[in-house]
């Protein structure tokens, strides 16, 4: 009796093994996959300015809902994912679905588009000159879309306390919120997302007295009241098209440009690890940002994951 237990203890726990994430899941199964990814982001980047923060923004979308199993690929009409309010804007769709259909001609059945997603946002940083890491896979596909499921997304105009229990819902920390904010070093915004900020800022209406007052007309004339709410620009002003920690010394200068950056320095905690970044001995102390944002990368990349036989492994992301 007591060995049929001991066996039934150890078979558990081998399928506990076979059900985590690791680095080269599929070196055996699909050694290519990893490559084709990576080829399919560097053809699409030399064509596409902006694709490195859409591909790292659509990882970061997919994994805050649900966790990271591709639910938001899902095209479910009306009611789908795609199209909740806090996901306005991601885009990539149609990169992750071709580098799955170049995988399918290889590996039938066996890469998930989840897996896709995080492979992608990794190649994705790189080619902005970000730092590389090792990605760990073996996700499986989620079968649900609802939009519903997104209204707790976060949102640039949401205060730091929110911020941060956002995050440590998902077992994020707050060195994990300063860095992956910090992933708005490359990309554009939305007038639409500075309107109340610039004009309607709440309390007291006006303007966020965070912004340092020489840049407040630089925003104001590329977002003028009435204006284009669609009109973008750089959420790193003076380093958009590289990845850097930039965006953190325009955050302490009170030059950054969305509320939520702004927010991470008026937090005590979060304002120390921004810092942390600039002293003196900083190079010489702890990890580095390029570090420390490829280790928070890997950490979202657990969130919730479907492992082992959960989910599935869709053959078009798109469809159920």
């Amino acid at each position: 009796m007591a060995l049929i237990f001991f066996i039934l203890i150890l078979s558990h726990l081998v399928g506990m093994s076979h059900a985590q994430l690791k680095v080269g899941f599929y070196g055996k199964t699909c050694p290519e996959a990893e490559n084709i990814v990576t080829n399919v982001v560097r053809q699409v980047a030399a064509s596409t300015q902006n694709i490195a923060p859409v591909l790292l923004r659509l990882h970061f979308h997919d994994c805050f809902v649900q966790g990271c199993d591709g639910s938001i690929l899902l095209e479910n009409g009306e009611i789908g994912e795609r199209h909740a309010f806090g996901h306005q804007g991601v885009q990539g769709f149609d990169v992750i679905e071709r580098a799955k259909e170049e995988i399918e001609k290889v590996c039938p059945g066996i890469v998930s588009c989840a897996d896709i997603v995080a492979l992608a946002a990794r190649d994705a940083i790189v080619v902005a000159n970000g730092p590389s890491y090792e990605v760990e896979t073996g996700r499986r596909d989620g079968m649900i879309s609802n939009l519903t499921l997104a209204a707790n997304m976060p949102d640039v105009s949401e205060s730091i306390q929110i911020l941060k229990a956002k995050f440590s819902q998902k077992g994020l920390s707050e060195k994990d919120l300063v860095v992956l904010s910090a992933a708005h070093t490359i990309g554009t915004t939305a007038c639409f997302f500075m309107t109340q900020r610039l004009y309607d800022f709440v309390p007291g209406g006006g303007s966020d007295p965070s912004i340092d007052p020489s840049f407040l007309p630089e925003l104001m004339a590329a977002c003028p009241r009435n204006g284009d709410v669609n009109a973008r620009l750089s959420m790193d002003r003076g380093s958009g098209e590289e990845f850097d920690n930039n965006i953190l010394q325009n955050v302490r200068s009170g030059f950054a440009v969305l509320r939520s950056d702004a927010s991470l320095y008026e937090d005590v905690d979060t304002r120390n690890i921004v810092d942390s970044y600039f002293g003196i001995f900083s190079p010489f102390l702890g990890t580095s940002f390029e570090d420390d944002f490829a280790n928070a990368m890997v950490k979202m990349g657990r969130i919730d994951v479907l492992t082992g036989k959960q989910g599935k492994i869709r053959s078009v992301c798109s469809t159920f």
